[in-house]
């Protein structure tokens, strides 16, 4: 797996890409992304924009991710996120919030922003931080900046929580313990690398298994 700044794509990989898929006749592609600042409609727009023969619905990203577990939970979420990506998130119910929902928020990572979100998290009972993102920084022009990972692990200092953060693959190894080996729940999914001797891994043991990701989100109260 190859990947670029979505403003450095190297030239012409469209072109290579296609040839591949060319090469693997009847194979299915789905395009995945930890991109947080901007809708998936703008996610579309940019791949479409380099010549990717792509539909919005083979773009999986953070954000719907969030959304379907907060409907499914009945979770009303505080924003902490960047304001390119908030038509996403209109048809979540915003009223009366009780957890916060962290991302790459760019300018909006101000005093002001986390302060709220903090007293937020305070006065819940049981307080829900997501966080759509870990990392530390990345490169945005020609200079470093801040991502989302400094600010969430702020909040959970300060709150003395821990972020909810699931990764759900097929890899027992890879993707499920690697998961775990950055402090996240893995969920191992029965499709694609899956083997049933997977259950009984001598070292690594997944914190859920489930068939498919719709049954994911369902069994949120076991794996979520």
């Amino acid at each position: 797996m190859f990947a670029w700044a979505m403003s450095t794509l190297p030239p012409n990989v469209s072109n290579a890409f296609f040839l591949v898929l060319k090469a693997c006749a009847g194979l299915q592609v789905r395009f995945c992304t930890n991109e947080t600042t901007i809708t998936r409609k703008q996610l579309l727009a940019e791949l479409t924009g380099f010549g990717f023969d792509v539909q919005e619905s083979e773009i999986f990203s953070p954000i719907p991710a969030v959304c379907q577990i907060l409907q499914n939970r009945g979770l009303r979420p505080h924003l902490l996120v960047a304001n390119a990506c908030m038509p996403d998130f209109a048809d979540v119910d915003q009223t009366n919030p009780n957890c916060v929902v962290i991302a790459d928020a760019e300018s909006n990572f101000s005093y002001e922003n986390l302060n709220k979100a903090f007293q937020l998290l305070m006065s819940l009972e049981k307080p829900v931080l997501f966080s759509l993102g870990k990392g530390k920084y990345y490169k945005h022009g020609t200079e470093l900046v801040l991502d989302a990972g400094p600010f969430m692990k702020g909040l959970e200092y300060a709150c003395d929580i821990t972020a909810e953060c699931v990764m759900v693959g097929d890899d027992i190894v890879g993707d499920v313990g690697g998961a775990q080996g950055a402090g996240m729940r893995g969920v191992q999914v029965r499709t694609g690398k899956y083997r049933s001797k997977d259950d009984s891994h001598p070292t690594v043991q997944a914190d859920g298994r489930v068939d498919n990701l719709a049954q994911a989100k369902s069994k949120r109260s076991n794996v979520l």
